[in-house]
Formats: structure tokens, C-alpha cells, sequence
């Protein structure tokens, strides 16, 4: 759209010059009278005035953000409209994205020393300050369990949380995360934890200053529509569709079988999915990313569409985003994509029916074919044309 734009003001410049010119030179190179001079020089500058060519491009766009916004798509800018159009690949986010973002603990399994009720205490006491669906489903689980908030809580996305609850320090987050922090993982656990992770379950560990205290299994369901948006995607042309997620190899794979992506990143923090994004750019040029939480925003950001999650979406995530889908609708992404193609295809074809009036209206004046009247009639009636074109994009 500002290559359109440009090309509109360049042409704007071209036409005054040469209204200029041909008010000045005809007498003196082909011996026109003044009268004939300066009429066919104000034919001129209204023929060729470039109103048709700005019609062609606005009405489109703002008929396809009225037609996005009516459908629960909201398109910031109409740049972004275009540009969704054009998307090659496209990157999704895991956890409330691919997935409903409602999970809930399945299983809780605690080490010898301690109870189930030990565990969720103390995952509860520093998750009650995290944002993230898990810490939320977490501090659910616990319910009226008497736990108490946790201080000094320090959060990493992308790997866990750690804080201060009666004096002790409580780690809570994926095994690498925590290993950190303690002497080591009890291999009861982590067999335990690998069976989870096979199901494409997520597995929280939670430990209390060097010692594990146990292993809860987070499920999330995977969203109805996310396999047949992926099919979608793919028949509209779309030649890279990947997943991006915190969650382990395994856990993560299980997902991407269900839903039909092919490549899958795991066990990433948000700078990583920052760098995958601009892989995928050098690749592939256009590229969107489809997130929801804060640790999307970085990507979110880096990409050429960012895309989030209306309802489940954070206010980060939210803020950053080029496009917001209100009602968490997946589907409506290839929505999105359809309307930004067909954008294109009508200005394109707006462009072509401004520019062929304005090239047979300037004929027609040289050859003194036409008027003044009629040359007002045909541009201000081309205008009108390209402008109910546009409006097309409403249906």
C-alpha cells in the first residue's frame, strides 16, 4: 500500500509539471492559440488529476476492515490487510493458541517425603502470581488448601517461576528449569514424567529449596477447529505452517500430530521464537505468527502479521499485534488471509480501470475529441466506478 501510495504522488508532481508546461509551450512549438493552450492545459490537469487512482486503493481496504471487524477480525491498519494477503508461513503458538489455554492439573504424583496436598501448597503459593494458564490451573487445583502467597517471586517465561513462601525458597517450571535448583530428579518421577509427556501432556516440577517435592501433569485440549484451519491454511498456499512452544519434544509433537503441522520447535524461551521468526523471514519473506501470551509478544512483534487471541490473549500480546481475532476463532485466520487476497485482486484491478480512463481522456484532449464537461463526466465518473468497486469487499 505505500508503494501504491508512492507511485500516486510521484504521478501527482508529473501531472503539475507537465499542466505547466502545456499552459506554456503549444504556441511556440505547434502554434496553438493561447485560448486553445490553456483550455486543453485545465482539460489536462482534471483528467489526469490521480483521484481515481486513490479511489481505487482506500474504499477496498476500509471495505475489507469493515468486512474483517463484522466477521471478529480486527485489523489495525489497512497495511496489515494486504499483507496478511501475502503471508508464506505462518507460526503458531502452542498453549492458548493451538489449544483451548483451559487446562487443568490431571495428576499430581509426589515424592516419598511428601503428599499430593504438599505439592499443589506449594506450586500454589508462587503460581497465585503468575499470568500463565498453567499457574492459573495450578492455583485452581489447590482451591481451599491453606497455602500462603509467596514473595520475592521472580518468573522467567518460557521456563518456571521461583519465590519465597515461609521462608523457603520454591521453585516451580519445566526439569531443566528446576535441576538448577536442586541436587537432582528422582528417576521414579521422571519416568513418570516421560509417560505424561507421550500423552502430550505438560509437566510442571516443583521443588523446595534443593529437594523435588513432586511432578504435576498439566492437559489442555487441543482446540476443534485447529486441524481443519491448518488444512485450510495449507489449500490456500500457505508453504510453512510450524508451531512454536516452551513444552518439550514430546509433549509438543503430540499436539502437532493432531492438529497436521509438520515442524514443530520446541522447548523454546521468547528470544528463541524471536529468532525462528526471522529464519522464517529470510525464507520466506512474508511471515505471521499467531500467539497469545506474553511470551509470544517478541515474535508477535518481529513478524509481518501478528496475530492474537482476542478473549484469551494478553493485554502484552494484545497491544502488540497487528490483527486480533475477538472471538479466539482460529478459522477465521484463512478468513483473514481470503479477505486480504481478494483486496489485493480489487485494487489491482481498480488501478487498471483508473489508469485506462485517464489514458483515453488524455487522447481525447490532445486530439481535442472532448471538452472540458465531458472531461470533468468521465474522471469524476471513473472515480465513482473504482469506488463501488472497492465496496465489493463489503459481500
Amino acid at each position: 500500500m505505500d508503494q501504491n501510495f508512492s507511485h500516486i504522488m510521484i504521478q501527482s508532481i508529473v501531472i503539475v509539471v507537465a499542466g505547466i508546461l502545456l499552459a506554456t509551450l503549444p504556441p511556440f512549438l505547434w502554434g496553438w492559440d493561447w485560448e486553445t493552450t490553456i483550455y486543453r492545459a485545465l482539460t489536462f490537469l482534471v483528467v489526469a488529476s490521480p483521484c481515481a487512482l486513490m479511489a481505487a486503493i482506500m474504499p477496498t481496504l476500509l471495505s475489507g476492515i469493515a468486512n474483517g471487524a463484522r466477521q471478529g477480525i480486527l485489523f489495525k491498519n489497512g497495511a496489515q490487510l494486504e499483507k496478511i494477503g501475502q503471508v508464506r508461513a505462518i507460526a503458531f503458538d502452542k498453549t492458548g493458541t493451538l489449544t483451548t489455554g483451559q487446562v487443568q492439573v490431571f495428576q499430581v504424583v509426589s515424592a516419598s517425603e511428601y503428599t499430593k496436598n504438599d505439592v499443589l501448597k506449594a506450586a500454589a503459593s508462587v503460581e497465585s502470581s503468575s499470568e500463565h494458564p498453567i499457574g492459573k490451573a495450578i492455583v485452581q487445583a489447590a482451591g481451599d488448601l491453606d497455602w500462603v502467597a509467596a514473595i520475592q517471586v521472580q518468573a522467567l517465561p518460557g521456563q518456571g517461576i521461583v519465590g519465597i513462601a515461609q521462608e523457603q525458597q520454591v521453585i516451580v517450571g519445566n526439569a531443566i528449569f528446576v535441576q538448577q535448583y536442586v541436587t537432582n530428579l528422582p528417576e521414579e518421577l521422571q519416568e513418570i514424567a516421560q509417560s505424561w509427556e507421550q500423552e502430550g501432556k505438560t509437566v510442571v516440577w516443583v521443588a523446595r529449596e534443593v529437594e523435588v517435592m513432586g511432578v504435576i501433569a498439566i492437559a489442555d485440549q487441543v482446540r476443534v477447529e485447529a486441524a481443519a484451519t491448518i488444512s485450510r491454511l495449507k489449500k490456500l498456499g500457505v508453504e510453512q505452517i510450524v508451531m512454536l512452544t516452551g513444552d518439550n519434544q514430546e509433549t509438543a509433537h503430540s499436539v502437532a500430530k493432531v492438529v497436521g503441522i509438520d515442524r514443530v520447535y520446541a522447548q523454546l524461551l521468547p528470544e528463541d521464537k524471536l529468532d525462528v521468526i526471522r529464519r522464517l523471514q529470510e525464507q520466506y519473506q512474508t511471515v505471521a505468527m499467531v500467539g497469545d501470551g506474553i511470551n509470544d509478544a517478541p515474535a508477535l512483534a518481529q513478524a509481518s502479521v501478528g496475530i492474537a487471541m482476542g478473549v484469551s490473549g494478553s493485554d502484552v500480546a494484545l497491544e502488540t499485534a497487528d490483527i486480533v481475532l475477538m472471538a479466539d476463532r482460529l478459522e477465521k485466520i484463512a478468513v483473514a488471509m481470503h479477505l486480504g487476497r481478494r483486496s489485493q485482486l480489487i485494487v489491482k484491478q481498480n488501478i487498471v480501470v483508473a489508469l485506462s480512463f485517464i489514458m483515453l481522456l488524455l487522447v481525447g484532449n490532445f486530439l481535442g475529441n472532448i471538452n472540458l464537461p465531458i472531461g470533468v463526466i468521465g474522471h469524476e465518473g471513473s472515480t465513482v466506478l473504482v469506488t463501488l468497486s472497492g465496496l465489493r469487499l463489503l459481500k
